[in-house]
């Protein structure tokens, strides 16, 4: 039985595939299977893949349902105790898979791992900027108090143990944006982070990236799920108003008031800067300029969030 399940759900990646699987098989760790899930790609992401030779390597074909469903597919035919994810247009560096063999050995008793992440722009790489201060190479954290700026649970540069799966579920299909985000809560709400500051994983941000999407935000059925839970949990509570606050503008730049006003109507703005605050009351025009400048600075490096 290998050590590692790396699920890796591929839909119409043709353009990134190759660069994502040669950095799997560089791994300085070479104890793991592949699951690799075409959901449904109409490009030559089979053919780029079909390449790949290697004994480590399953291979999965299934109709488009979505990447929840190509997720839980791979979980499902994982073999490994420990399982990680990697989008098919990320990649990691060759040390990620002995670091989490590193950390998973010395500490045991802990179930979820993570590192620090680079952003790949158009122009430079930059890191990720977290609400964590730095006291030691690695640190355990409670999730919500140390996803206030980027989150430090992000799907290609996790590795979990495969029970945490069986407390808290798999990813949720109804979800159709955040499915992941919202697994991290679940996670979040009953286990720690063990949080690895070194970078060992790159997001490429390109104009196709799922984050990117204006529709990228929590849908009602998200914000209901939690509805009673962060009632007398105030760190769910700031971490879903956080989300609120994205879904609001997102919903403003699509001109989908009744929406906004809805998940407005439920955030406490004492969780919010005064900055949030403000961009909550903008008009549209002047968050579409804004969100261009954002996007314009990223791709040199500069600005506080990729992705809040």
């Amino acid at each position: 039985m290998p050590y590692f399940s790396i699920i890796i759900p591929v839909y119409n990646k043709e353009k990134f595939v190759v660069k994502t699987m040669e950095s799997v098989l560089s791994q300085t760790f070479t104890d793991y299977e592949i699951i690799i899930v075409n959901d449904g790609s109409t490009d030559q992401s089979e053919a780029k893949i079909s390449t790949f030779k290697d004994n480590r390597i399953k291979y999965y074909s299934k109709k488009n349902e979505g990447v929840a469903l190509a997720r839980n597919f791979g979980i499902e035919k994982a073999t490994a105790d420990y399982i990680c994810f990697l989008d098919a247009d990320d990649f990691w560096f060759p040390t990620f898979l002995e670091t989490m063999h590193r950390y998973s050995s010395e500490l045991p008793e802990q179930k979820v791992f993570a590192s620090a992440i680079e952003i790949e722009t158009k122009n430079k790489c930059i890191p990720a900027h977290y609400s964590i201060k730095e006291t030691s190479a690695i640190e355990i954290l409670n999730f919500f108090d140390a996803s206030q700026k980027e989150c430090v649970l992000w799907t290609s540069s996790v590795c979990i143990h495969k029970s945490v799966f069986e407390n808290v579920g798999v990813f949720d299909t109804k979800i159709k944006h955040g499915e992941d985000t919202e697994l991290w809560i679940r996670i979040g709400l009953q286990f720690p982070i063990v949080f690895i500051h070194n970078i060992l994983a790159r997001y490429v941000y390109h104009k196709e990236s799922v984050s990117r999407n204006s529709n990228y935000y929590f849908e009602k059925y998200t914000f209901d799920k939690y509805d009673l839970e962060e009632k007398h949990n105030p760190k769910l509570k700031k971490y879903m108003d956080f989300n609120r606050f994205s879904a609001v503008i997102k919903c403003k730049l699509d001109s989908d008031w009744k929406t906004a006003k809805e998940i407005y109507s439920a955030i406490d703005l004492n969780n919010l800067t005064v900055k949030k605050r403000v961009l909550l009351k903008s008009p549209p025009f002047l968050l579409k300029l804004l969100l261009k400048l954002k996007f314009f600075l990223t791709n040199f490096g500069l600005g506080n969030s990729v992705f809040r």
